[in-house]
């Protein structure tokens, strides 16, 4: 018990951290602050360039998250219901991208991008995006799928409904919790990805994490652990609902 409080805090440790420094008045990082400011927090929601990237974050990461759960809905269906061959290559390929380095990823999305003359825009990103978030939505919808009692949707096609409207009416509304879970897991694999948009990005548009790295190359100040503070916040809320909805999907099961 004391070895695992241990690794918690060793891990939690750095995230606190950077709250703290977040809140400090002093015009570098120091720890622990000589006294406590809501200046940078000010800087960080009060600068276009900042804001900007924001707003830009969240195009992609919307967009992303909508292409992912579609796309790894409609596979996740094949690869759970379908008997085919092959099958277990085609899901190994699916989750290549959780194995292959990102920044293998990155350079060849950017090479096939620069080809298309699309780089600097949020569809590129988008599209960048979503080859690693599929894997995870993949992930989550077969284990859903795999749990879902497929005679709901029998008795459904036994009453003349069609397969459409089987899926629109009975295995939607009931898988809905482990779909919803997929979509906020793409969105968040997007909103916190560095690599990709850092090769895909373009001079006006860019997300937070890039303009994160190129505040830490060019200056550093208490702004990134204001930026750090909130991507912390953003992922924990994220995780927070993820957990909120597995627990009532446990319930109604239940």
């Amino acid at each position: 018990m004391a070895l695992a409080g241990a690794v918690l805090l060793f891990l939690i440790a750095p995230v606190v951290i950077i709250i703290i420094v977040s809140f400090s008045g002093a015009d570098y990082l120091k720890f622990p602050p000589p006294f406590l400011s809501l200046r940078w927090y000010e800087r960080f929601f009060g600068v276009p360039s900042w804001r900007q990237s924001i707003i830009v974050s969240t195009q992609v990461a919307g967009l992303t998250m909508v292409l992912a759960t579609v796309l790894g809905l409609l596979a996740s269906l094949a690869l759970v219901r379908g008997r085919f061959r092959g099958k277990g290559a085609i899901y190994a390929f699916l989750l290549s991208p959780m194995i292959v380095p990102t920044i293998i990823t990155a350079i060849g999305l950017y090479f096939f991008f620069v080809r298309l003359k699309a780089t600097g825009s949020i569809v590129a990103m988008a599209l960048g995006h979503t080859v690693l978030a599929l894997p995870v939505v993949v992930i989550i919808m077969a284990a859903t799928l795999q749990g879902f009692d497929i005679r709901f949707e029998q008795a459904a096609l036994s009453l003349g409904a069609s397969r459409f409207t089987a899926l629109r009416r009975i295995t939607l509304p009931l898988i809905f919790p482990g779909l919803l879970s997929a979509a906020l897991f793409a969105f968040l694999t997007s909103f916190d990805e560095l690599l990709i948009p850092l090769f895909l990005s373009g001079v006006e548009v860019q997300t937070l994490t890039v303009r994160v790295w190129n505040s830490l190359v060019l200056e550093v100040d208490p702004t990134i652990a204001a930026v750090s503070s909130f991507l912390i916040g953003v992922t924990t809320a994220v995780l927070g609902v993820s957990a909120l909805l597995r627990g009532r999907r446990e319930a109604a099961r239940a």
